[in-house]
């Protein structure tokens, strides 16, 4: 089959196209022929090797896969040859959707809903995952709280934004000017512009934040919670926010996106009622999966990057 592999880590160039044997599944998982894959940051910073690859060289990249159950392993009941599916690959430890066809466990999948394609599909996964664990898992968020989401046009943002607003909460969003427009659309109440304004001089009683960031925005949205509330953070902790967070009695959290059966269920779920949509920038060939790593690194990108095998 077509993949996608790297034998070093590097600039984009080291990523390469070839030929590999076509997978098997194990008990308890699918083979999915793969009709488009996500394409998100953290490949890109896989790759490079700023987050070394759990088992190590060669490698094909990728988390983030929509497409059809082709072949079905011992011991899985909830999908049969022929379904449609959509979802990510177990992180960090399993990538491999830069590909014709990947495996992986049946239950980091769900249905794909009928009414949104594989490119939409398979931009959702990753990081729609992360904001629902983030927000629901973690925060624990319910109706009339209050949450603010640092960078509410961004990959997990602009997604995170529409979640928090399923889930029934006020949502103030930080963006630049240029996207506040697009950041109300999704939800937004309250959209901050943080290249003039610090988020904790306007909004000080948040119950929640989502920060994708570190250093002084990050210190700046413990500032924006209330006492015991909950900051959750993509980027782990150091010591000068978790001591802020203490002398603020504020919850600190630190989490790393699963795979989830029930949270893809309940992305699908909301992708089929109109709740939940990516933004896509747009789509290249397998073939130009290097391309799509310089356009993403670079920052030349308004959404998500999806590759069609």
């Amino acid at each position: 089959m077509r993949a996608i592999v790297q034998n070093t880590y590097g600039g984009p160039e080291v990523l390469t196209e070839t030929e590999l044997a076509l997978p098997e599944p194990g008990v308890g998982e699918v083979r999915v022929r793969i009709a488009a894959a996500g394409v998100n940051p953290t490949d890109w910073k896989h790759r490079d090797g700023t987050i070394p690859y759990d088992h190590g060289l060669p490698v094909t990249p990728g988390w983030d896969v929509s497409g059809t159950v082709d072949k079905v392993g011992p011991g899985v009941t909830i999908f049969d040859e022929g379904d449609e599916v959509f979802g990510m690959l177990p992180y960090p430890y399993q990538p491999g959707g830069y590909a014709a066809y990947a495996t992986g466990p049946a239950r980091a999948f769900a249905a794909k809903p009928e009414s949104i394609d594989f490119t939409q599909a398979a931009a959702l996964p990753l990081a729609s995952l992360t904001a629902w664990q983030a927000l629901n898992d973690t925060a624990r968020l319910t109706r009339g709280q209050h949450v603010l989401i640092q960078g509410g046009a961004g990959g997990v943002g602009h997604l995170a934004v529409q979640i928090a607003r399923h889930l029934g909460a006020e949502v103030t969003a930080t963006a630049s000017a240029a996207d506040a427009d697009f950041v109300r659309s999704l939800g937004a109440a309250h959209v901050v512009d943080y290249r003039t304004t610090t988020i904790s001089d306007v909004l000080t009683d948040a119950d929640a934040a989502l920060v994708p960031f570190t250093g002084q925005t990050r210190l700046d949205s413990l500032r924006s919670v209330r006492r015991g509330g909950v900051l959750v953070s993509l980027l782990g902790a150091n010591d000068e926010a978790l001591t802020l967070a203490s002398e603020r009695g504020v919850r600190y959290r630190s989490m790393m996106v699963q795979s989830d059966h029930a949270g893809m269920q309940a992305i699908a779920d909301m992708a089929a009622a109109g709740a939940l949509h990516a933004k896509i920038h747009s789509t290249l060939p397998l073939s130009q999966a290097t391309e799509a790593h310089r356009l993403g690194e670079d920052g030349k990108i308004d959404g998500k990057l999806v590759l069609i095998p």
